[in-house]
C-alpha cells in the first residue's frame, strides 16, 4: 500500500480509533485507581574496616576489602538472619519471604555505601522498616559475620547510618501518567490494527486507486451518492443544481472528449453486477448530453429487467423486440423526451431468448441508421457477470462503459467483467463509479454545486412523457431505411 492508503484509511477510521484510544485512556486511568498506593522509603549504610594506627597501605587495603564485601552484603539482606529480628521487633504479620519481597538493597559500583528501601502501603510503615532493616543489617554484620575470633574484642567491619528513612509524602506506584500513556497508546493501536484489518478485508471498490489495479481504462466520472435516488431517478431533471446533477454533466464533459477514432459514439453502459446504478446512470447520461442539443437515442437493451420506461415515464410494451423481429419499424417505436432532442427506444415486451435477439442482424439494423441520425446513443444493458447481453451487444457498438457502485462493487467482481469484455474482444472504453460519498476520504472532485442556474430543461415536469400527437417528421428518412431493412430480411 502506498502512504495515501495509510492516510485513507486513517481518515475513513478516525472516529474508531479515536472511541478506542479514549475507551484506553480511561482504561488506563481506571486501572491505576483501582491500585493500592504504594511508598517507598530508603536509608544509606556506610560500610568501612576499622585501621586505627594503621599505614596508608592498609587504608587502602581495608577500603579495597570494603567494597568487595559490600555486593555479599546486599544479598544478605533479604535474608533470615536480618529480616527475622524485624518481623519480631515491629510485630509485623508476615513471613521472611514475604517481607523480602518488599525489601531490596543495591550497591553503587566502586563504592562501599549500601542502599536499602522498603515498600508498603503505609509510609510510614515502610519508613520504619528500613530503618529497622538497617539497624538489623548492621548488628548482623558486627555480631555475627564479621565477630572477631578474640573474646571482647571489636568487629573490623564497622557499618553506620548515614542517611536515616523518612517518611515518603507520595506513593511511588501506581504511576498514574504512566498508566493512563500506557492504555492510550495500547488502545489507540488496537484502532490502527482494526483500521487496517478492516481494510485488508474490504474487497469492494471505494476509490479511484482501486479501479487503477484492475485495469488501465481511465475513470470517466464519479457519481455523487443520493439516498433519495430510487424516489427521483431522474435528478438532472428533478434537480440539476444538486451535486448529483453536477457530477453527470462531468461524466457528460468526459464522454464528449471520449476517443473512438471519430466513429459513431455508440456506448453500451453495463455493470458487474444488479443495483449498482448502470440504469440510473445512463437515463441521466442521456438527459445531459440532450441538454447541450446533441441528438440523442436512449436504448433500453435490458430485455431481462428493463427500467427506463418506468424511469423515463414512458409507455413501454412496445419497443427494441417488437423491432428487432419486425413487428414495428424503428422510428415508430422512438418516443421522444422532454424538450429537447432525446428519443427513448424502451425494452418492450419481454422475450424468450434475449441474448440471441440482441446478437441478431436485426440489432445490426436498428443500430446502423440510427447512428446516421443521432449524435450519441446510449444501450442499457444487463449485467455482465449474470448474462452475455451486454458483451453481444458491445460488439456491434463503440464499446462498453462499465459502471461499479462505490462501497458496493467487489474487486473480483468488476475484474470479471474486465476478463469477460477481454475475452469476447469489446473494447472496455472507461469505469463511471456511482454512490460516491460527497465528503470522506472517498469523496470524488467533481460532486460540486452548480455555478449559476442555467440549464436547458424546463422546470416543469408537464413535459416528462411523450407528445403522441406530435409525428416525428425529423426521422422520415430513418423510417424509410428501417423499412427498407425489414423487407429486405
Amino acid at each position: 500500500m502506498e502512504f495515501r492508503d495509510y492516510l485513507r484509511i486513517l481518515h475513513r477510521n478516525w472516529i474508531l480509533m479515536l472511541v478506542l484510544l479514549v475507551l484506553g485512556l480511561a482504561g488506563g486511568a481506571g486501572y491505576a485507581m483501582m491500585q493500592t498506593p504504594k511508598y517507598v522509603s530508603s536509608t544509606q549504610l556506610y560500610v568501612s574496616v576499622r585501621s586505627e594506627g594503621a599505614a596508608t597501605g592498609d587504608l587502602v587495603q581495608g577500603t579495597t576489602f570494603a567494597r568487595q564485601m559490600v555486593t555479599s552484603y546486599a544479598n544478605i539482606i533479604g535474608t533470615a538472619l536480618v529480616l527475622d529480628p524485624v518481623i519480631d521487633d515491629l510485630r509485623l504479620d508476615t513471613t521472611v519471604g514475604q517481607l523480602a519481597g518488599t525489601i531490596t538493597a543495591s550497591a553503587p559500583l566502586n563504592t562501599v555505601t549500601l542502599e536499602i528501601s522498603a515498600t508498603d502501603s503505609d509510609p510510614e510503615m515502610a519508613a520504619k522498616i528500613a530503618d529497622a532493616v538497617a539497624e538489623s543489617f548492621s548488628d548482623a554484620v558486627q555480631n555475627t559475620l564479621e565477630r572477631p575470633a578474640t573474646e571482647g574484642a571489636a568487629s573490623p567491619v564497622t557499618v553506620t547510618v548515614t542517611n536515616p528513612a523518612s517518611v515518603p509524602t507520595k506513593p511511588a506506584s501506581p504511576n498514574v501518567p504512566l498508566l493512563v500513556a500506557l492504555g492510550g497508546i495500547l488502545g489507540l493501536a488496537i484502532g490502527i490494527g482494526i483500521a487496517v484489518l478492516r481494510h485488508v478485508l474490504d474487497v469492494r471498490i471505494h476509490t479511484l486507486h482501486d479501479i487503477e489495479q484492475l485495469t488501465d481504462k481511465p475513470m470517466l466520472g464519479g457519481i455523487a451518492y443520493d439516498p433519495d435516488a430510487s424516489k427521483r431517478p431522474l435528478i438532472v431533471h428533478a434537480d440539476p443544481r444538486s451535486p448529483r446533477s453536477e457530477s453527470f454533466r462531468t461524466l457528460r464533459t468526459n464522454l464528449q472528449f471520449l476517443n473512438v477514432d471519430g466513429g459513431p459514439r455508440t456506448f453500451v453502459i453495463s455493470s458487474a453486477g444488479p443495483a449498482e446504478g448502470k440504469s440510473t446512470t445512463t437515463a441521466n447520461l442521456a438527459i445531459a448530453l440532450a441538454e447541450t442539443g446533441a441528438r440523442v437515442a436512449l436504448i433500453d437493451g435490458d430485455l431481462r429487467l428493463p427500467r427506463i420506461a418506468d424511469y423515463m415515464s414512458i409507455e413501454g410494451s412496445v419497443g427494441l423486440t417488437d423491432v428487432l423481429i419486425g413487428r414495428i419499424d424503428v422510428a415508430d417505436a422512438l418516443q421522444k423526451w422532454g424538450t429537447g432532442q432525446l428519443f427513448v427506444l424502451p425494452s418492450g415486451r419481454i422475450p424468450p431468448n434475449p441474448s440471441e435477439l440482441l446478437g441478431s442482424s436485426g440489432m445490426d439494423h436498428v443500430i446502423q441508421p440510427l447512428e446516421e441520425y443521432f449524435d450519441y446513443i446510449l444501450i442499457d444493458a444487463p449485467p455482465l457477470l449474470r448474462v452475455t447481453d451486454a458483451a453481444v451487444v458491445g460488439k456491434k457498438t463503440s464499446g462498453v462503459i462499465l459502471v461499479a457502485a462505490s462501497g458496493k462493487t467487489k474487486k473480483q467482481e468488476l475484474a470479471g467483467a474486465v476478463k469477460s469484455l477481454d475475452t469476447a474482444g469489446v473494447p472496455l472504453l472507461g469505469v463511471v463509479v456511482t454512490m460516491l460519498p460527497t465528503k470522506g476520504p472517498d469523496s470524488y472532485g467533481y460532486g460540486a454545486y452548480a455555478y449559476g442556474a442555467t440549464h436547458s430543461f424546463d422546470d416543469s415536469p408537464v413535459e416528462l412523457a411523450m407528445d403522441e400527437s406530435a409525428p416525428i417528421s425529423q426521422l422520415v428518412d430513418l423510417s424509410a431505411r428501417s423499412r427498407s431493412t425489414t423487407n429486405a430480411r
